[in-house]
């Protein structure tokens, strides 16, 4: 495709991918395969680099998350992808033209793929880090199966975590207490969790215990809570401010970004993958939802 220059930028993408995450190093693998114009911005600290084990990506029986990245970014290479290691600041204008603004730098784009991600908000208990993603997890679809058979306490600040509890104890393990974080669960909750024989604990967590293992849970008024995982409370940070100028559409909460099936947003020419947009976000989920996102771009530019 000709090389186009606007008028005091740099010369035009066919697309900008904005986050080196399993969606955009998959929209990427697969307009750089097209032979379009394609840049990458990506800075580390997504949160695909923390995950310990992936197991449930096809044809990799278990990788980490920053293996499974580095290997991304070899294949975007390797199909002419340029990479930026820089933080997009704002992006403006529409379908055709976008302007991306990124250290102070202008970049021009026909289509814009957003996949930044999101950051993890962590429960504040002493030793966290010491077992994040060993032994204490934040999410039941991508992390339950490492808690098959083993001795597991959930900790929730809300009801949900009765329906968490009930819901790892059909799938993965029998073993189970839950902790109620900060609040007092009514007589009908109360009453469900006796009925699946899981226990409860109504108080607030403050240390995690063990050195190279996890071996319990100390609770503020010194109660030691036995257990080999956790399943515990945390939530996320979208990475998308850069999007505040073009203002898409986002669901009932204000949170999340509404997209159609191959991932555009109400703003024409502004794709967004992952975490960002409404729906599941694992990463062979986010790597789908990049090649969908690629394909209908692909067909578009084919058009121009």
């Amino acid at each position: 495709m000709e090389e186009q220059v606007m008028p005091g930028s740099e010369e035009l993408f066919d697309c900008i991918v904005i986050g080196g995450g399993p969606g955009g190093l998959q929209a990427c693998i697969h307009l750089g395969r097209y032979n379009f114009r394609v840049l990458l911005f990506h800075i580390q600290g997504g949160r695909t680099g923390y995950a310990k084990h992936i197991e449930n990506f096809l044809g990799l029986p278990v990788i980490s998350g920053p293996e499974l990245l580095n290997i991304g970014l070899e294949q975007v290479r390797r199909f002419g992808v340029r990479i930026e290691n820089a933080k997009v600041e704002r992006i403006s204008g529409q379908e055709g033209r976008f302007e991306v603004i990124a250290n102070g730098k202008t970049y021009m784009s026909r289509y814009i793929i957003a996949a930044s991600g999101a950051k993890e908000t962590l429960s504040p208990f002493k030793n966290l880090g010491r077992f994040f993603g060993h032994y204490y997890y934040t999410c039941m679809i991508c992390d339950g199966y490492r808690t098959t058979g083993k001795k597991l306490v959930v900790i929730d600040r809300t009801v949900n975590g009765v329906r968490i509890s009930i819901g790892m104890k059909q799938m993965y393990t029998k073993d189970i207490t839950f902790i109620a974080h900060g609040f007092t669960l009514s007589p009908v909750y109360k009453t469900l969790l006796e009925d699946e024989g899981i226990s409860l604990i109504e108080g607030r967590p403050e240390e995690l215990l063990g050195e190279s293992k996890l071996e319990g849970i100390r609770m503020s008024d010194g109660q030691v809570i036995p257990c080999e995982v956790i399943l515990g409370w945390g939530g996320i940070t979208l990475n998308d401010d850069y999007l505040g100028e073009l203002d898409p559409e986002r669901d009932a909460e204000g949170f999340k970004i509404v997209t159609n099936s191959s991932g555009e947003s109400n703003i024409p020419g502004l794709f967004v993958l992952g975490s960002l947009r409404t729906g599941h976000s694992q990463a062979i989920i986010s790597a789908g939802q990049g090649a969908e996102a690629a394909i209908e771009i692909s067909t578009r530019l084919v058009e121009i």
